[in-house]
């Protein structure tokens, strides 16, 4: 058994460094397993740090997307297979900037990659928030290969324009995760030069382990019946630490990962995610998808976010309605923009914020939009018939 070590982080290069070190040690079997903490957070309880089996490398918490987080048993040996299959999928190893915040996944695993390439990565000083700025100087001095992103971010390197743009083309490869982004975006990046690769993974699954919509090596994906995604192979975490539910236990299946998320293939034989299965609304007996109601938004002109949820409502059981971010927008015209094509999915209403609220490394915070929506909204929207 193996013992395991709290590693505080504050977003600060000096702790990326010091979580760098004790990760890569805990890799090659020199050191306790590693469980880091994001700024702010209290210590680990108990249970998360009694001993672990000898191959667990890393404890990471998921950043609670449908309810409580989750502690996640990574071993060696999955974070290895991560490591090789991505950089035989994007290119030669090489050193990593780190944009994200280290305790996550994501960043955790820019840390691993950059140690597998035998070189330290550069970490931003995130303790004052992301600032495209800094990432631009960074990338000068440090002379880095690739780095990981999430869509806020992507959206603002791509608004900044000039060197920052620049300082984006200039990576071998530019990773794009941990939260939906769309199509649009994906062409306006693409067409301005940036080395983009789209990943879908989650910490269950060491991270991102489908790039541009197809499977690394080593890394199964089968759909349920009912859609439902269940990803296997050898990034497979080993199961999940402390108290957690029959149902999330059960969602490891031998060597596979049964998701919360539901996806299609495409024609081209790709991966396209649709959605997690509990965003879908269910809105006068309809099922509702919130991603094909955000594809519509967001492809209206000065749209650059939009996310859409359904609140509660006593004759509909749940109306939709969507806020959308971006510059000189109106909510109502939006709507009637989108309506005709999408029928009942239209939202009933669109608010226009200054920002989405966000989660961990960047997820629309669904839960806290839903809130804020029903009480700045619920109650026009239950005294009209209008559907």
């Amino acid at each position: 058994m193996r013992a395991v070590e709290p590693v505080p982080t504050d977003g600060s290069p000096q702790a990326a460094a010091r979580l760098a070190e004790l990760a890569a040690a805990a890799l090659d079997g020199e050191g306790p397993a590693v469980l880091p903490t994001g700024p702010g957070e209290p210590p680990p309880a108990s249970d998360l740090l009694a001993p672990v089996d000898d191959d667990v490398a890393a404890i990471v918490t998921t950043t609670g997307s449908t309810g409580d987080a989750k502690a996640v048993l990574l071993p060696a040996s999955a974070l290895r297979a991560s490591a090789d299959a991505t950089s035989r999928r994007i290119g030669p190893p090489g050193r990593w900037l780190l944009a994200l915040p280290a305790h996550h996944v994501a960043g955790l695993q820019v840390l691993l990659r950059s140690a597998h390439a035998g070189r330290p990565a550069a970490a931003m000083d995130l303790r004052e928030g992301f600032r495209p700025d800094a990432f631009a100087a960074l990338t000068g001095e440090a002379g880095a290969a690739y780095t990981s992103l999430v869509p806020t971010q992507l959206v603002r390197l791509l608004d900044a324009g000039g060197d920052v743009l620049d300082a984006l083309r200039s990576f071998t490869a530019v990773l794009l995760g941990g939260a939906a982004a769309d199509v649009a975006l994906f062409e306006r990046a693409r067409a301005a030069g940036v080395p983009l690769v789209t990943t879908y993974g989650m910490s269950e699954t060491c991270g991102g382990c489908v790039y541009d919509g197809r499977p690394l090596d080593g890394v199964t994906v089968d759909l349920e019946p009912d859609g439902r995604i269940v990803l296997g192979g050898a990034t497979v975490a080993a199961g999940y630490r402390g108290a957690v539910s029959e149902a999330d236990r059960a969602a490891f299946t031998g060597d596979g990962f049964r998701t919360n998320d539901l996806g299609a293939w495409s024609p081209d034989g790709r991966l396209a995610v649709l959605g997690r299965a509990d965003d879908v609304i269910v809105t006068g007996g309809e099922n509702v998808a919130p991603a094909t109601v955000e594809r519509a938004l967001l492809a209206q002109d000065g749209v650059r976010e939009a996310c859409v949820v359904g609140v509660p409502d006593p004759e509909w059981g749940a109306r939709v309605v969507a806020a959308v971010v971006g510059d000189g927008l109106d909510g109502e015209a939006l709507r009637a923009a989108v309506a005709p094509g999408l029928g009942r999915a239209a939202p009933r209403a669109v608010t226009v914020l200054d920002a989405l609220p966000l989660r961990g490394i960047g997820k629309p915070d669904r839960a806290a939009l839903r809130t804020y929506l029903d009480d700045s909204l619920g109650g026009s929207l239950r005294g009209s018939d209008r559907t």
